[in-house]
């Protein structure tokens, strides 16, 4: 069993924009969203590529109201709406993205998804990409059908911290070894459990915090097609992906020096 895992975040992260729009698409050709909805989670898509995560309430709000919209809806119809998506939720994974789960499993290290999105909706984009598995918000099921309400806690902000930090005591993972990537600053809470923290894409806040921390901060390409060569991955991508993952180990070696450092001074 892997002694340690790399942790990403989905949107802007993992692929490049935001999945609130085909997630409402899928669910609209599935009669469980409204046109209101899907412009809705449209428009919510939109600012969040443009300015990134707008807060927490944002994302409680689409969130509760995708749970009151599945509300009795049987298990296989949200399954349903996932194989449906899973498509281009694939066609919107970075290049670079898949380049480090490569490296990740090479040092034997798990690889996982952590989002808000429904875990439905991520499963079967985790098993495509061959990575461990996903976590992500779970509704409440009873009798095969869907409650409407949280089974565990909202993955998001603290909720991913939360959830990882579960996760991590049952596989027996030593979260100093761990990685973690994300663009948006309400996964501070994610990035801040792990001793390799990378900031991929930032927003202008995690931005601040990663200079201020030190943290490793690298630049994906904004389009999924734009650093893919004749053949295969090219060598922006993989020049992009290595810079992920050597800083990010860097800045965990370095942390963990500091930290012997100051236990050594207290002695």
């Amino acid at each position: 069993m892997a002694e340690a895992a790399a942790f990403f975040d989905l949107d802007r992260t993992l692929i490049a924009g935001a999945s609130a729009f085909p997630l409402g698409i899928e669910a609209w050709r599935q009669d469980l969203a409204s046109g209101k909805d899907v412009l809705g989670w449209a428009f919510a898509a939109m600012m969040f590529k443009l300015i990134g995560d707008t807060g927490e309430g944002t994302s409680t709000e689409v969130m509760s109201d995708f749970l009151s919209r599945i509300e009795g809806t049987p298990t296989g119809e949200l399954d349903l709406v996932g194989s449906s998506l899973l498509p281009r939720l694939v066609d919107r994974v970075r290049p670079e993205s898949r380049k480090l789960l490569s490296l990740h499993h090479e040092h034997g290290r798990d690889t996982w998804i952590v989002s808000a999105s429904p875990e439905e909706l991520v499963a079967p984009l985790a098993a495509s990409l061959g990575m461990t598995g996903a976590i992500g918000t779970r509704g409440e099921i009873v009798d095969d059908r869907y409650t409407g309400r949280l089974d565990g806690p909202f993955v998001y902000g603290p909720g991913k911290a939360e959830a990882i930090s579960r996760l991590a005591a049952e596989r027996g993972y030593d979260l100093e070894r761990c990685y973690a990537y994300s663009d948006s600053v309400s996964d501070l809470p994610m990035l801040e459990l792990v001793g390799h923290p990378v900031a991929v894409n930032p927003d202008s806040r995690l931005d601040a915090v990663a200079h201020a921390r030190g943290w490793p901060v690298v630049i994906f390409a904004r389009k999924t097609k734009r650093a893919i060569a004749f053949g295969g991955v090219g060598a922006g991508t993989l020049l992009s992906a290595l810079a992920a993952y050597l800083l990010g180990r860097r800045h965990g070696r370095e942390a963990s020096r500091t930290k012997l450092s100051l236990r050594r001074k207290g002695a």
